[in-house]
């Protein structure tokens, strides 16, 4: 059989157990049958230490240049793994860099399959987080305070003028963070929302604290109710879909005894954090997708999920684990359909179906790995291996490309 040709994506890989993976993914589910044109970018960490993390900016701006990428998890270090990697120093977010670079949003869908059910009985529908893409807590400036001392916050306008504001007079040490973000970024990931949401046809709530920060959620809140009522009212109510703003602690509660079907926008952290309770309560954390989509048309398809480093422990160890894949081939069927859709290249659109198609299935004849055999709700599951269900993946996926 004559493998799909294919324009160039760009490629990330990553860390740990999942850039095992990515390698098995690619040679038995990818290259037999598709000419893998990839701008490669290696973003596990002892590289971008190497590099002092400019292989992270590098490969956004590829991204830019060919619209579409696929990426690989991969490790944010803390103290404990600055120490085991031997880092010069505490590399940011790599996510964060190309998030940045890129100022999209951060799409999130539990991937559904009969067999597991989700841990909220009323759940019955997918429900997609929109996570904002760009600074907060992801580009902060901290610092940690040793003595007693007085914390200010200062801001300098482009003309001299100056707003100083005392943050606390510490009587001790501390700690202290300052973070920001930008009305431009807040009026993108606003339009990326309202715009995925008549794509989808499905209702928008968006959820901040604003009664507690009052400046900084408040702007949030403000923005994306200024460009609803200007740009988009009349198209949701011709599309027959609603967009409500709602407090975050309210929005859990509603979420909870919701059925789903809807779209969920978050600032940055409060997306990183609830995408993670929702694709758990929907079954694994592995059985998520994730795109970030900017407003000028580039695409980041990756992983929802870390590096599975326990995993990585046992499998140094000569273990052979049952890690989940699914979320990671479903990154790279996701890029390979899109690189399809912007080429009009049918085939690649068609193997990109047929991937995900044979992934599920393999799952619901009750083969799986042991993540999903906990949950399963059918006859009693066949427990494989990460290779072995991969291998089995490719053989239902060889019998759809006859």
């Amino acid at each position: 059989m004559d493998r799909i040709k294919m324009n160039t994506i760009v490629e990330m890989d990553g860390d740990e157990m999942t850039r095992i993976l990515w390698k098995t993914i690619k040679d038995e589910l990818l290259l037999p049958f598709v000419e893998l044109n990839t701008e490669y970018y290696d973003l596990g960490l002892p590289h971008r230490d190497e590099t002092d993390d400019q292989v992270s900016i590098d490969a956004g701006e590829a991204i830019k240049k060919y619209h579409v990428g696929v990426k690989c998890a991969t490790i944010t270090p803390n103290a404990q793994r600055v120490e085991e990697y031997h880092l010069k120093e505490m590399w940011k977010s790599p996510n964060g860099t190309i998030r940045a670079i890129l100022d999209g949003t951060v799409f999130r869908t539990p991937i559904l399959v009969s067999g597991v059910k989700p841990a909220v009985r009323s759940w019955e529908k997918p429900i997609t987080i929109a996570r904002h893409a760009y600074g907060d807590v992801y580009k902060a400036t901290e610092f940690r305070l040793t003595k007693p001392g007085k914390a200010e916050l200062l801001f300098t306008a482009e003309d001299g003028e100056t707003k100083r504001a005392t943050i606390y007079d510490f009587e001790c040490g501390g700690v202290l963070q300052g973070m920001y973000n930008k009305d431009t970024s807040i009026e993108s990931f606003a339009r990326s929302c309202f715009n995925y949401a008549l794509d989808a046809k499905e209702d928008l709530w968006f959820s901040t604290k604003d009664t507690i920060s009052k400046q900084y959620d408040q702007t949030f809140k403000l923005i994306f109710a200024d460009i609803f009522e200007k740009e988009y009212k009349e198209k949701f109510e011709k599309a027959g879909i609603t967009y409500f703003y709602t407090l975050i602690d309210d929005a859990v509660a509603r979420v909870i005894r919701s059925k789903g079907g809807y779209i969920w926008a978050c600032k940055n952290y409060d997306g990183d954090v609830m995408s993670d309770m929702v694709s758990t309560a929907f079954g694994s954390l592995a059985m998520m997708t994730s795109v970030l989509v900017s407003p000028d048309g580039n695409y980041e398809y990756e992983a929802a999920h870390g590096t599975v480093t326990k995993h990585y422990y046992r499998y140094l160890e000569g273990e052979k684990t049952s890690t989940n894949p699914i979320a990671t081939i479903f990154a790279w069927s996701g890029a390979l359909r899109k690189r399809g859709e912007l080429d009009g290249n049918a085939p690649l659109i068609e193997f990109a179906d047929k991937l995900e198609k044979a992934s599920l299935a393999v799952i619901e004849s009750g083969r799986m790995t042991k993540d999903l055999a906990l949950m399963w709700q059918g006859s009693t599951p066949t427990v494989l291996t990460s290779d072995a269900f991969i291998s089995a993946i490719r053989e239902e996926l060889k019998s759809y490309m006859k």
